[in-house]
This record gives C-alpha cells, structure tokens and sequence, in this order.
C-alpha cells in the first residue's frame, strides 16, 4: 500500500513517512471550508447543554430506532444567546433544554484545537412546538387503538375516597396548595395522605412518576384513589405528560388516578387516561371535600327523614292507642252499668224476698223444733213442737190437729 506524504513538513521516522497533526488538521480545516456548506437547517435533540461565559454549548443527537445514530457539538455565542434565548421563550413558554426536538439554523467551523462544531445562528420555536404535537397526536392514537384510554372509566371509584396516596415533588407548591386546602378545610373532614415522591418535569419525569405509581399501588394501605399533582409550568415543561409509558401506567394502575396537573389552558395525554381530571391542585382538593359534604348532607337528609318518619309513627300509634283507651273505657263502663243492673235486680229481688219484710206485712213464719223453716203441712204431726215468727216476737206452740187440703187422713189423723 502506497504511503503518501503531504507538505514540505513531512519527516522519514524508521522508513515511515509522515507530518504532524496541525498540519493535518489545517488541510482537513480548509477540505471542510472548501466545501463552502454556509448555513444550513437542522433537525436534532438536545442532548446536554451548557452555559459558560454567556455563550451555550450544547451536544445535539439524532436517535433512530436502533438508538444513536448521529451527534455533534455545537455553540450559540454569547452575543446571539441573550436574544435567541428569550425570542424561544416567549414562543413556547419554556428556555431552550435539554430533551427537545429543535430546528436550528448553523454552519459549519472547524478548529485545530477543538474540532468541528456548529454555529447556530437561529432556531424556530414553532418546530419545537409542531413535533411535540405530533408526537402527542400519534401516542393518543397508540393509546386508543390499544383499548387504554377507557381503563381508567370503567372503575368503580369510592364513595368518600379519604385515603389518598399522591404521587408530586415534596416541595412543589401545588402539592402544598394541595395539603394546605384538604387538611385544614373549614367543615372538618379528616383524611389520610400519603406522598410518593417523584420527578414531576423533565425527560425523566415519566420513569419517575411510572415507578411511584407502582409504589403507590404495592404499599401495604389500602388506598381509595391516586393523585397526581403538578402546579403549572410550560407547554414543554408539561410535555413529559403526554408520554405514553406514563400514560400507559396510569390507565392501568388498579386505584382511579386522579390528575390535577397545570393550568385552565393544559390539557394532557395523562389526564386523558387518568379516571378524572381537573385543571388545579386546589382544585382537587376542593372535588373530594365536595364529596365529603355531599355524603354528609345525604346523612343528614336520611337522618331528618328517619325522624320525621319516627315522630309521625309515634303520632299516628299515640292517636291509635288513644283510640283504644277511649274503646276500652267505654266498654268497662258499659260492663259495670251492666253489671250494676244485675246488682240492682238482684238486691231488689233479695230485698223483696226477704222474711222480715214478709213478717212486718202481718205475715208469721213456722219452725220446727230444731229452728227450722215448715214448709208443708204434710210433714206436721200432732204433738209436735212448733214456734210462730212475727215481726215483734215469737209464740212456742204444739200442733193439736193437721188439717190437710186433700182432706185424705195421715197417719190416722184427719
């Protein structure tokens, strides 16, 4: 193989030829320059990024499906980073970062000392904005050609959910909004929360929040819904919600996922698969105190009703035994009135029966000599011993003679 020596610097070194680096690289410096690229538009990712004395030095990827398949360095100096900076913010809510698809203007410059890098000049925020919505786009379409996005609605949520497990940063202020407005609500409502940190923005936002809703749901309590709380930010702060990996998650999780994440205008693939939305924390917390106050008030309704429907039972019973009393009393009255004509009879009948009322008519009664009261003629003899009863007195006799009616003669006698 022929070896070939370029420049007057060439030196011979054990039969080989060759030159130094800086020579080589200035021929390869003024090869890349010949090609005269001048500024080109480029599509790329951000993979690291850096700010040092006010110029930006960032590594820019592509990834295929295979994995990485291109990078380079590249400089957005400190007299264009200000403006450039500020004019994609205003677009897109959110500073240039790393993780985001860009359309950058650039061109090509080489260095002996640094190698090559771009020099980006311009870049579009409208891109960066179009290929999150279409990434967006197709992961609602994977989501829902997979059945996914209809898990989540087909549970059957609790009643009055109290035990919340939430999955936010620790020192977010939506989640303090959150705890701030649940746990000191003015009608007194207790109930259990318990915190899943995660990363709540970013590219690792979505493998963190997948692994503290399995947290959530392998924790030993039994929990009655999963919260999942970020307090606003960015379209591209926010664009990690739209993941599918997470969204997947969450219309899986087995507890009705609750999210509360951004602000009126967001509207995210997470909340689309979650079990119920709301634009706010605060406003989360506000749904379930609503639905404690419902449930109280269903209890107090049915515990006025239970009353009402007591008092008009214990009406209608005292009305009923009232009733009875008067039946009652009227009977027992008809009964003595009764029973006390029966007396009245009797005693006239004993009154009218009585012997000394007979005796005191001018009546007299006979008695044997044992006391006892003649009744017939036929069982006197003579010779036998009989006293009279008058009213005033009694007269001892002896019977001379039986004077019988049928004038048949007894015993001899007539």
């Amino acid at each position: 193989m022929e070896e070939r020596l370029y420049g007057n610097k060439g030196l011979e070194d054990r039969g080989k030829r060759y030159e130094d680096l800086s020579s080589f690289l200035t021929r390869l410096k003024d090869g890349i320059e010949s090609l005269a690229l001048g500024k080109v538009w480029l599509r790329a990712e951000i993979s690291s990024m850096k700010i040092s004395g006010g110029h930006c030095y960032l590594e820019l990827s592509q990834n295929e499906g295979k994995g990485l398949v291109a990078k380079a360095r590249a400089i957005i100096w400190r007299s264009v980073f200000p403006s450039l900076s500020s004019f994609f913010y205003t677009v897109t809510g959110s500073g240039i970062r790393t993780g985001i698809q860009v359309l950058v203007l650039a061109e090509v410059s080489f260095s002996q000392l640094y190698g090559m890098s771009l020099i980006i000049s311009d870049i579009d925020p409208q891109f960066t904005i179009g290929e999150k919505e279409l990434e967006r786009r197709r992961t609602i379409e994977k989501l829902s050609g997979e059945g996914l996005l209809d898990l989540q609605k087909k549970l059957a949520p609790y009643a009055v959910p109290r035990r919340l497990a939430i999955v936010s940063a620790g020192d977010a202020a939506g989640y303090g909004d959150f705890m701030d407005h649940l746990h000191k609500n003015e009608y007194g409502f207790v109930f259990y929360t318990r915190l899943f940190k995660a990363v709540m923005q970013g590219a690792s936002a979505p493998v963190s929040i997948i692994s503290a809703i399995k947290e959530a749901e392998d924790a030993s309590c039994d929990f009655d819904a999963l919260l999942i709380l970020r307090g606003g930010g960015s379209p591209l702060d926010l664009a990690c919600y739209d993941d599918y990996d997470m969204a997947a998650a969450i219309a899986r999780c087995r507890l009705p996922v609750y999210t509360a994440i951004g602000h009126e205008r967001d509207f995210h693939v997470a909340d689309m698969a979650a079990f119920e939305y709301v634009k706010t924390p605060t406003a989360l917390a506000d749904e379930f105190i609503n639905i404690c106050m419902s449930e109280d008030q269903s209890i107090l309704d049915l515990w006025t009703r239970i009353a009402s429907a007591s008092v008009k039972r214990l009406e209608v019973a005292d009305n009923d035994l009232n009733i009875a009393l008067l039946k009652i009393t009227h009977g027992v009255r008809e009964k003595i009135n009764s029973a006390s004509s029966v007396l009245d009879l009797l005693e006239a009948g004993i009154k009218a029966s009585d012997p000394v009322r007979l005796l005191a008519g001018g009546y007299a009664l006979a008695l044997d000599a044992g006391g006892l009261r003649i009744k017939s003629a036929s069982g006197c003899n003579p010779g036998d011993k009989v006293s009279l009863m008058f009213s005033d007195g009694i007269i001892d006799c002896e019977i001379k003679k039986v004077n019988l009616k049928s004038n048949k003669k007894k015993n001899g006698q007539e």
